[in-house]
């Protein structure tokens, strides 16, 4: 868990249908409480709102289904990472079968950025599906810039080994 912070207690009057949805929806989470839940549900409003903002710092995935075996769909996809370079933090390759393979990559930078890094990439031809998923570090007090200290890991920033000294 984190650090406990200063919470204000409320009364919310709901509907019993509301209500037993509510209860449903916190039992299907698997949340600890109805107020987990409205906090959640409450960030995932306020990221529904800022999305729309194309110059709120985002950080995103981008998973890429293909077949390795496409025309030049490997040397089409690295030039578009390059393209990309700026923004994209980290990829992941997984062979999944003789011919498919699926790549995952962490972008940052503007939503606007990511959005159209997104469909550049999902655009590459040899590319069979491509599936976006978008999120905004503000709604957990946090920003892209990579500032904060690591304990072990990797150097803030770097994508390499934390060293000592």
């Amino acid at each position: 868990m984190g650090v406990a912070k200063h919470v204000v207690r409320l009364g919310v009057s709901l509907e019993p249908e509301l209500l037993a949805q509510l209860d449903r929806w916190v039992r299907g989470r698997n949340s600890r409480s109805r107020s987990d839940a409205l906090r959640s549900l409450i960030r995932q409003g306020q990221a529904g709102e800022r999305r729309g903002d194309p110059q709120a710092d985002a950080a995103g995935t981008v998973t890429l289904l293909y077949r390795h075996d496409a025309p030049q769909v490997q040397r089409r996809l690295t030039a578009a990472q390059h393209r990309w370079g700026e923004h994209i933090r980290s990829s992941v390759h997984v062979h999944l079968t003789d011919g498919a393979c699926l790549e995952v990559l962490i972008l940052t930078g503007s939503s606007q950025e990511v959005r159209r890094a997104a469909e550049d990439l999902k655009g590459v031809k040899g590319v069979v599906q491509g599936e976006v998923a978008l999120t905004l570090p503000a709604l957990a007090g946090g920003h892209t810039g990579h500032r904060h200290p690591h304990r072990g890991g990797h150097a803030p920033g770097s994508g390499q080994p934390a060293t000592n000294g």
